[in-house]
């Protein structure tokens, strides 16, 4: 009787502890899920799309982001596509309600994937920020790029080889900010972090603004002779540019089956701003107006629990070319493919977490109350 109970104790009674553990923990992960869907129901529509909000959304992603620029010679419509020799990046992030962290390294072994020496050498820093709101969508980026080639091979009388520009550089930091009409139904979450579920097609409407501040450099003329002789012997060897103005858009996501996804979203912007044009000639300014074009696309598959996507963003900034036979366009790309598993978080972490998002919450009431006084 006594070997019984002392088996029972060291064997039997910790796998009943522990099966009664973690049947209170999913009994306790149902309630609170069943609220996040009360709660949210009141915001969104849930027959379209779901939250999860309360779960941890893990990803694995690949990814490659790049900033290029074009010159277009406006009269016989010849190119000069300057573009960066940058790395393929592997990655690993989360999103937790509001909170989003994403980290990723062109890791060597990933080299084989990459572009070639011939390329050049390619120096950056590519910051980019994308909050995707229920309401607003906000995108920040920060370009700063030393080392460029010229696309195609043989451009600008290169011959067979690549036209290498390793002095030249790119800094841009811009904002763009657009409101979703018809948000109760469509959700660019759903598309882009997948912490959230679109079951059923729907489309919005894209409302909103945008700026941009930058300049082109280089240490000789950024024009070659072979795209322009008589711009290239003014030797411009800078563009200093700034515009903003307002956008306007729409986006649809096609869902089929509820799981399989595609979502597109074009965005036009009409800016007005100045770009002057450093070169021997002096500091010619000119203001106008140009035109920026804003494209993504999201195709992949969404379940409650696993969830994998493709991600294209294009976000091409044209600048004012003032008196110029030459028109210059400026274009950030990102390229990523995500494997995302959701799953509730661990309650150490869920502790310090949800302190955040308090803090949060206590800051957009204080700004709500001040507003209202």
């Amino acid at each position: 009787m006594l070997y019984k109970l002392i088996f029972s104790f060291i064997f039997v009674l910790p796998f009943f502890a522990a099966a009664q553990s973690n049947a209170e923990r999913n009994k306790a992960l149902r309630k609170e899920r069943r609220q996040e869907l009360k709660e949210f129901s009141k915001l969104a529509d849930t027959s379209y799309y779901i939250p999860y909000h309360s779960q941890i959304t893990g990803r694995l992603y690949l990814s490659r982001k790049t900033t290029s620029f074009s010159i277009k010679h406006i009269s016989h419509n010849t190119d000069l596509n300057y573009k960066p020799n940058s790395t393929l990046n592997l990655g690993i992030g989360g999103t937790y309600k509001w909170i989003t962290v994403n980290l990723a390294y062109g890791f060597s072994f990933l080299n084989f994937l990459n572009p070639k020496t011939e390329l050049g050498k390619t120096k950056y820093l590519d910051l980019q920020c994308h909050l995707y709101g229920r309401k607003i969508i906000i995108d920040g980026f920060g370009q700063f790029y030393k080392g460029f080639y010229s696309s195609p091979r043989g451009s600008a009388n290169a011959g067979d080889s690549y036209y290498l520009r390793p002095d030249v550089r790119i800094n841009q930091v811009g904002l763009s900010m657009q409101y979703v009409i018809n948000n109760r139904k469509f959700s660019y979450r759903a598309s882009f972090l997948q912490n959230e579920w679109q079951k059923k097609s729907a489309g919005a409407i894209l409302l909103g603004f945008e700026s941009y501040a930058g300049n082109v450099i280089g240490d000789s003329s950024i024009v070659p002779r072979g795209l322009d002789s008589s711009i290239a012997k003014k030797n411009i060897r800078e563009f200093v540019y700034y515009k903003t103005g307002p956008n306007l858009g729409c986006a649809y996501t096609l869902v089929y089956k509820k799981h399989f996804f595609v979502t597109g979203s074009l965005a036009g912007n009409l800016g007005f701003g100045n770009n002057t044009i450093i070169s021997d000639e002096g500091r010619n300014n000119n203001f106008g107006f140009s035109t920026s074009v804003f494209v993504r696309v999201f195709a992949g598959y969404n379940s409650n629990k696993w969830a994998i996507s493709a991600i294209y963003t294009s976000d091409q900034v044209g600048v004012n070319h003032g008196d110029l036979a030459t028109r210059m366009t400026l274009t950030t790309t990102n390229v990523r493919l995500n494997l995302v598993y959701r799953f509730p978080a661990p309650k150490r972490i869920k502790k310090h977490l949800d302190v955040l998002d308090k803090t949060r919450e206590d800051i957009e009431q204080k700004i709500h109350y001040d507003q209202l006084k």
